[in-house]
């Protein structure tokens, strides 16, 4: 039978506010008191969460302001008390802005027509948005597997791995991939594993960038390991490896019969200012996991690319590994239309260029910190990392921005590192903003941590 594409749209996207305007910080509701989605008038969203969420996020909740975000559109997020805050955070997931027209539209259509599948027949929509996305991904790496997470990408190349006997596993310090158990598992920070202990046997950790280290850890593990790293380290602190560092690994695998996974999660999908980040160097991993910005900012899904080769077993036996929601219409909907949109807005062409002018200026603003509070400021694309000599400043700066309306987000992995992961939708204005509040929440800083 022959499936003709959905359409997905040509909206423009919609004008975003210009800088400054709004209610002024600390005007409006008292925070966490505003009407959010599905609360009664005067309801606390900080008491909500307290009783039925989580007494450690009701706290962070209340010292970031207590305010409740209730809308969005473009790179713009607004609070329950009437402010709005430029979102230069979002742990990578929003390249496109929130509310692209584009994505929005395709998945109201989706929602008007078939949300969810009855996973008996064959859906149409998951096999355009595999071949939309297979036609970016690296010559070979045609076979993909849709989930709803990063997490769900990584437990199916752990597994994909598997049946393939290579059970040994090999993850880099400061490397990344998820908390759910097996994720977790090569997720390489004790504060998340040690309460849940034993996790997945005979995982190695290996330094990032040292070629010699993963090689010992091969030599000895012959034909039955699996290499699981990033090509940039998101939670590691914005961690770029030298030049040719990927296409070593790349060759060490070969050499020692081990399967390459590259966690593309948060780097790829253009905010490297590459589709993905093994573009750089050419290399063709076995597997890949893609997941963040694959929503276009709207629905969450996420992927597992993988060669023919390798995705055999999942292949030839469609219930080695499923999921209900796995490759579901509405979030392949949202899927298909993110990859069409880049393609006609050329976003990874603006993410390069975008992501270079923003380095130079955050290089600019911290300049008369260096050799002092700020270590250092390093960055690929739209992928972003302040280091600062001391954890401390991290957490004063990020409440600094807050205070004047910009969000940015932390490093789980690095703790003296604050993340910018903004959208590839900013204009002039808004980057203007983001500078002079950058340069204004630094000054504080430094004021305060001296004193």
């Amino acid at each position: 039978m022959t499936l003709s594409p959905p359409e997905t749209g040509t909206a423009p996207a919609p004008a975003a506010p210009e800088p400054g305007t709004g209610p002024a910080p600390g005007t409006g509701p008292a925070p966490g008191t505003g009407p959010a989605p599905g609360t009664g008038p005067g309801e606390n969203i900080v008491d909500l969460y307290l009783k039925h969420i989580g007494s450690g996020r009701a706290v962070m909740g209340r010292v970031m302001g207590g305010m409740a975000e209730v809308r969005s559109e473009g790179p713009w997020i607004h609070a329950d008390d009437g402010r709005r805050f430029l979102n230069f955070g979002g742990y990578g997931v929003f390249l496109m802005g929130h509310r692209h027209p584009a994505v929005v539209e395709a998945v109201h259509r989706q929602i008007d027509t078939h949300p969810l599948a009855s996973r008996v027949f064959l859906e149409p929509v998951a096999a355009h948005a595999a071949r939309a996305l297979a036609a970016h991904t690296p010559p070979g790496l045609d076979h993909i597997h849709f989930v709803n997470s990063g997490a769900e990408a990584t437990e199916a190349a752990l597994k994909l791995a598997r049946a393939h006997g290579r059970t040994s596993v090999i993850t880099t310090r400061k490397g990344f991939h998820g908390k759910t158990l097996g994720a977790l598992s090569v997720t390489a920070n004790d504060t998340y594993q040690k309460p849940f202990l034993p996790l997945l046997p005979d995982v190695t950790q290996v330094g990032y960038d040292d070629p010699a280290d993963l090689e010992q850890a091969l030599s000895a593990r012959r034909d039955k390991a699996v290499v699981v790293l990033e090509p940039v380290q998101g939670e590691g602190g914005v961690r770029i490896p030298r030049p040719g560092y990927l296409r070593r690994v790349a060759e060490l695998c070969r050499s020692y019969g081990a399967l390459l996974v590259v966690d593309e999660i948060q780097t790829g999908m253009g905010r490297l200012g590459t589709w993905f980040g093994v573009d750089a160097e050419d290399v063709r991993p076995d597997i890949m996991l893609i997941g963040k910005g694959l929503s276009g900012g709207v629905v969450p899904i996420a992927a597992m690319a993988a060669t023919a080769e390798t995705y055999g077993p999942f292949s030839r036996d469609p219930y080695l590994h499923t999921s209900t929601f796995g490759a579901s219409p509405i979030a392949c909907a949202a899927a298909l239309a993110t990859v069409r949109a880049m393609e006609r807005e050329q976003t990874v062409a603006r993410a390069a260029a975008l992501g270079e002018r923003l380095l130079a200026d955050v290089r600019q603003v911290c300049a008369p910190y260096e050799g002092g509070l700020v270590h250092e400021v390093r960055g690929r694309g739209l992928l972003i990392g302040m280091e600062f000599a001391r954890e401390q400043a991290v957490g004063e700066l990020l409440l600094e921005l807050i205070a004047r309306g910009v969000l940015v987000n932390h490093s789980l992995n690095s703790t003296r590192v604050l993340r910018l992961t903004p959208p590839a939708v900013v204009d002039d204005a808004a980057l203007a903003f983001f500078r002079t509040t950058l340069a204004e929440g630094l000054r504080s800083t430094a004021a305060r941590m001296a004193g």
